[in-house]
């Protein structure tokens, strides 16, 4: 900054404009409550149909979100802009009490452009003959101090200036349209957060084998302490440059580094999933670096690095691992997976895997190594999808032209196409241990339609899916849909038996949409579908035809995993349904009928297929076969401790990760006793008296597990009229116990071949 240009800068206009940005700050505030409270509140009640109730819908819950956003970003500018303005101001006051000084001593400073300026001692041509001998000459040393002096207050004014502007610029480059949501207390905390990311830039300037675990310690800690910062994340990801975020986690990762000191190893896993979250947070930068930054590592996705660590990977099987964590911009996961797929389909095959081959050594995934190596990026990227549902629902989106519902390979979207039919997946398990059997990959793609189906990521918490409450929308159903057809399809019995490890997660998306399975196979054929005992939850609900509904569950009733995630939820919605149609008046009876016949009809067909499955796997009533079916009983225990939102319930389910739920819809707003008994809030005597003891639970014959299904229903139904009179009496005038007997009992593969998928024979 000119010396000249501080000491007589007007800094009034900038007044007036911070104080416009006040006031623009307030008004957008009031702005955005009003959006909230009225414009978005009136939208959510409304009942509108057609395209009014996605579209109209979805288009002003965006628009409120972006008078947040607006708000946001004003009150951001407003801070840094009156922040850098008193600075500034008190810096000329600096400057100028510095030169009142100088000339008092008799110097002079004059401004000598470009930015310098000089101090010169002042002399008078008579001061020789002064009597007092004072000669006029200034000390040198008073000079260089005052010189020093001025050119520290100026170099910290340029400080101010330059790292204001640097702030404001990366600030409004965040969202190329609208506004972004970055929110800065202050100037200060804006440049340092930006200052940091320059900081930790220079470590990643380094090479990796140099780099000491203190500075490991200290990139970890920084890159933490700013996972959710916008501006640090950009700066970082631009300073540091695509290839050499690659080359740099290559180079941490490679084993050699990590087998002679346990704790880089440690750091080493932490960085993973820092590195990976930063980077992921300044994809959501709307900035021309960004995309340009975006677009070069998507470039050099199918080249190898050039470097002697982990193998020399390519910069698919890096970005791959380090996108496990964190939220990335949809698009960009959607072009850099669209053009991973596209070149694993030239290189997948029979023969030797391009990604999982004795010569590939890099071990580049620190998470669930054992079994997980990382060395294959399909993997890395649907995990990254399960993390980012909005970008998963649309890389699995239903193509162009699709009907009202699936039923034909035209309408599966390709992707999914191509990782459930037609990809060769291999193990990537590491020599020091792991199950060769097991896939990692096709857990991924379960974890990645998981989030396209649900809206949820696939570890999504208890809290966060009761604070959530309903995700669904017509895009994500229409994602299930094809699920739907693909695993209910007359190949679908082989699909789950060659894909173990997908069985879970499709248990859940069933479980997450079992609403809508009861709605379709609520009527007669295809007509006559009950929407006054299934009304939708969500817009666009799920089509899935009667057939289909019935040759899914079919499907995942023959894996013990699938069938009791969809069991709960089946029975966990229909408790709901009971307690919202409680017996007070003749419609909500006949609803309350509907709901346990159709439970009924679901739990038959669920428990047949896993009868069926456990006779043709092990041999009717041979012992391993009962083994089976008595591990399958005992999904009614994953009620306990399950958490119920506003519309939805968190399930757990324990055996596949720490953190995994089951996502149910539930059909009333609060809940009843109904529900409270299944969640172990009360205990239902009647069903306690019927559990059996333990060691007999370990052996179920087919006979038994029919049983205890029968018994279960009965005693919900039960429950459900014993203390109404009318219930009971509607109830034994329209035979309820033949109709929920026979939908239980009479539904299933075994009854003819349109009932189902029958059971899968190697």
């Amino acid at each position: 900054m000119d010396l000249d240009a501080l000491r007589y800068g007007n800094f009034s206009k900038l007044g007036e404009a911070i104080t416009d940005w006040e006031q623009m700050t307030k008004k957008l505030a009031d702005l955005q409550k009003d959006a909230e409270s009225n414009l978005k509140a009136k939208a959510d009640k409304a009942k509108w149909a057609g395209a009014n109730a996605t579209v109209s819908r979805e288009f002003i819950a965006k628009t409120a979100a972006e008078f947040a956003d607006a708000h946001t970003q004003a009150n951001s500018i407003t801070k840094i802009l009156s922040d850098t303005r008193g600075e500034l101001i008190g810096y000329r006051t600096q400057l100028n009490d510095a030169i009142s000084r100088a000339t008092q001593q008799n110097m002079s400073v004059i401004d000598t452009g470009d930015g310098t300026f000089a101090v010169m001692g002042n002399t008078r041509p008579d001061w020789a003959s002064d009597p007092s001998g004072n000669t006029g000459a200034t000390d040198q040393k008073a000079v260089d101090a005052l010189r020093d002096e001025i050119q520290g207050i100026l170099t910290k004014a340029t400080q101010s200036d330059n790292s204001a502007a640097k702030v404001l610029m990366l600030l409004v480059d965040q969202a190329k349209y609208g506004f972004s949501d970055a929110n800065y207390k202050d100037r200060d905390t804006a440049a340092k957060a930006i200052a940091d990311a320059d900081k930790m830039a220079k470590i990643l300037a380094k090479n990796p084998r140099d780099v000491t675990n203190t500075e490991l310690a200290s990139l970890n800690s920084t890159l933490a302490h700013y996972k959710n910062d916008p501006l640090f994340a950009e700066q970082f990801a631009t300073q540091v440059g695509p290839k050499k975020v690659l080359t740099f986690w290559a180079g941490i990762a490679d084993p050699y580094q990590g087998n002679y000191d346990p704790d880089r190893a440690k750091q080493a896993k932490q960085l993973q999933k820092n590195l990976g979250i930063t980077i992921g947070r300044a994809t959501l930068s709307d900035s021309d670096k960004m995309q340009g930054w975006e677009k070069e590592i998507i470039e050099l996705g199918p080249d190898q690095l050039g470097i002697d660590d982990a193998s020399n990977p390519t910069g698919y099987a890096v970005m791959s691992n380090l996108m496990r964590f964190g939220d990335y911009d949809d698009q960009f996961l959607n072009d850099y997976g669209s053009k991973l797929l596209a070149y694993d389909k030239k290189v997948n095959g029979e023969g030797i895997n391009l990604w999982v081959n004795n010569g590939n050594d890099g071990d580049l995934n620190y998470w669930g190594s054992k079994n997980d190596r990382g060395r294959d990026p399909v993997t890395g990227f649907l995990e990254a999808l399960g993390h980012n549902p909005d970008a998963s629902t649309q890389f699995f989106a239903q193509p162009a032209g699709a009907g009202d519902s699936v039923n034909k390979d035209s309408e599966i979207n390709d992707h999914l196409k191509y990782l459930t039919t037609e990809r060769v997946w291999v193990s990537d398990t590491s020599p020091l241990g792991g199950d060769d059997n097991y896939i990692a990959g096709r857990k991924s793609l379960g974890h990645a339609l998981e989030a396209a189906t649900t809206g949820y990521s696939y570890d999504a918490s208890a809290d966060d899916i009761k604070a959530g409450g309903e995700h669904r929308t017509s895009a994500t159903a229409a994602v299930m849909e094809e699920v739907a057809f693909l695993y209910g399809s007359e190949d679908g019995p082989k699909m789950l038996h060659d894909q173990p490890e997908m069985a879970a997660s499709l248990g859940k998306m069933a479980g997450a949409y079992i609403d809508d399975i009861n709605y379709n196979m609520s009527g007669v054929g295809e007509y006559e579908m009950n929407e006054a005992a299934f009304p939708a939850k969500y817009d666009g609900r799920a089509k899935f035809t009667q057939e289909g509904a019935i040759n899914f569950l079919s499907v995942l009733g023959q894996d013990e995993n699938s069938h009791r995630a969809v069991t709960a939820a089946q029975h966990l919605y229909s408790l709901s349904a009971l307690d919202a149609y409680p017996p007070n008046s003749d419609a909500n009876i006949r609803h309350a009928h509907d709901v346990l016949t159709t439970e009924a009809k679901a739990r038959g067909i669920l428990d047949n297929a896993r009868v069926e499955q456990a006779a043709t796997d092990y041999g009717a009533n041979s012992e391993d076969g009962n083994k089976s079916l008595g591990r399958s009983a005992d999904w009614i225990k994953l009620g306990v401790g399950a958490a119920v939102g506003v519309g939805v319930a968190a399930i757990p389910l324990p055996g596949t990760t720490a953190a995994a739920m089951v996502i149910a819809p539930v059909a009333a707003d609060t809940v009843g006793g109904a529900v409270n008994t299944f969640i172990g809030h009360e205990i239902d005597k009647g069903m306690a008296s019927r559990e059996e003891d333990p060691k007999e639970q370990a052996q179920m014959t087919s006979s038994e597990f029919y049983k205890k299904g029968e018994n279960q229903l009965g005693s919900v139904y039960h429950n459900y009229i014993k203390d109404s009179p009318d219930a009971a009496k509607s109830a034994d005038d329209n035979n309820w116990n033949d109709d929920i007997q026979n939908a239980y009992l009479g539904v299933g593969s075994h009854q003819n071949d349109y009932r189902g998928r029958t059971p899968y024979k190697d």
